[in-house]
């Protein structure tokens, strides 16, 4: 069977319904908004909860650099959007962020589908710092970044 997953891609699954993850619809696919290049990326949303967020990108030809190899890019761009996740995973609906500093170590060759997950350090009222790292199928870390964010009190 042939669905449609959170970020717009489909899949084969057994399975005969598959929910959408938190606060992800058709529309906003990335936990209540949507970002055009995460779809172009063919990033799939999984989990947020205050503090903590988790997305899975499938392995695909156009991600990868002259090696081979997850384009760092790709990396930083998926590391950012997870890290702002889980900064505004206490209230997904109405707080936008914007990234204000970010570093990325890259620790080993990134290939195949990776995970990704981030945790919130710590959030004040204007400010989250975040961390977070992608994971290949092996469970080994090849990717690692820390972000602060100004917190967005979205419109109503």
């Amino acid at each position: 069977m042939r669905v449609t997953l959170c970020a717009g891609t489909t899949a084969t699954m057994t399975e005969t319904k598959t929910p959408f993850p938190p606060y992800c619809t058709e529309d906003r696919p990335y936990f209540g908004i949507d970002i055009p290049f995460m779809r172009h990326l063919g990033l799939q949303a999984e989990h947020v909860e205050e503090g903590y967020a988790r997305a899975r990108l499938p392995e695909h030809p156009s991600l990868v650099n002259s090696r081979a190899d997850v384009h760092g890019g790709t990396l930083m761009s998926v590391l950012d959007f997870i890290m702002s996740a889980a900064a505004r995973g206490h209230d997904p609906l109405n707080v936008g962020v914007a990234t204000i500093e970010m570093s990325t170590h890259f620790l080993e060759v990134a290939r195949g589908e990776l995970v990704f997950e981030a945790h919130t350090l710590k959030r004040g009222r204007s400010t989250a710092f975040c961390e977070g790292k992608a994971v290949n199928t092996e469970g080994t870390t090849v990717c690692v970044a820390r972000a602060a964010f100004r917190l967005i009190q979205l419109s109503k």
